[in-house]
């Protein structure tokens, strides 16, 4: 079974930074997709960053200016660094993934909860 390790994240002040990764229990190729959702308060859970073949990195409204996202496939990871954040960032943050093989499965992390206090 594919497993989705996530770590970084925590509490931090509102406009303070946090650098979310997520390690692959398998090997990463360029033509698997990747990204990161999130669920915060009241709301349903939500796409925030994708990279996915043949389309340009793809970031949310929300995220656009302040998080970017990127991936080490020599290390079977993929990042979410994300800047200034703010208060209505908080939530839980799951790693997405999608191999081209195993029949195109996908695979979520369990999740990593962010907080932003002011």
């Amino acid at each position: 079974q594919v497993q989705l390790v996530e770590s970084g994240g925590g509490l931090v002040q509102a406009g303070g930074s946090l650098r979310l990764s997520c390690t692959a229990s398998e090997l990463i190729l360029a033509s698997d997709a990747m990204g990161w959702y999130r669920q915060v308060p009241g709301k349903p859970r939500e796409v925030v960053a994708t990279l996915i073949t043949g389309y340009p990195p793809y970031l949310s409204d929300f995220a656009e200016g302040r998080f970017t996202i990127f991936r080490d496939n020599d290390k079977n990871a993929v990042y979410l660094q994300m800047n200034r954040l703010k208060i209505e960032d908080t939530g839980v943050y799951y790693c997405w993934v999608r191999f081209r093989r195993h029949g195109g499965s996908e695979y979520w992390g369990q999740g990593t909860q962010v907080t932003v206090s002011s």
